[in-house]
């Protein structure tokens, strides 16, 4: 039993690492990094910034995010605006919010 146990906890902490690498690996490729950081504002606001003004986000406001994503939008962090991303599709846009709301992590 112990065994089943720690091999059950062993797979589900690489899955969790894989998920957070998939999603890096996703805001790469969807072009997200060309202008956001984890640590500083480049175009856009950096990531650990993103993740602090949204630390209380719930599952309303990250469809909301998701939905800047795919959308782009101005304002709410000065007047250079998000550029719509057609190439991100709704899954994927929730997939980086999410992680965006993790602090890039």
């Amino acid at each position: 039993m112990k065994i089943a146990l720690i091999s059950f906890s062993f797979a589900a902490a690489l899955l969790t690492n894989n998920a957070a690498w998939a999603s890096k690996d996703l805001a790469s490729s969807k072009n997200c990094l060309g202008c956001h950081a984890v640590e500083k504002k480049v175009i856009g606001p950096s990531i650990k910034s993103i993740a602090e003004k949204y630390a209380s986000a719930d599952a309303a406001k990250v469809a909301e995010l998701a939905k800047k994503v795919r959308n782009g939008g101005v304002g709410v962090w000065g007047a250079i605006p998000m550029s719509a991303n057609p190439q991100v599709n709704e899954a994927e846009s929730v997939t980086l919010v999410k992680w965006f709301l993790t602090g890039g992590k």
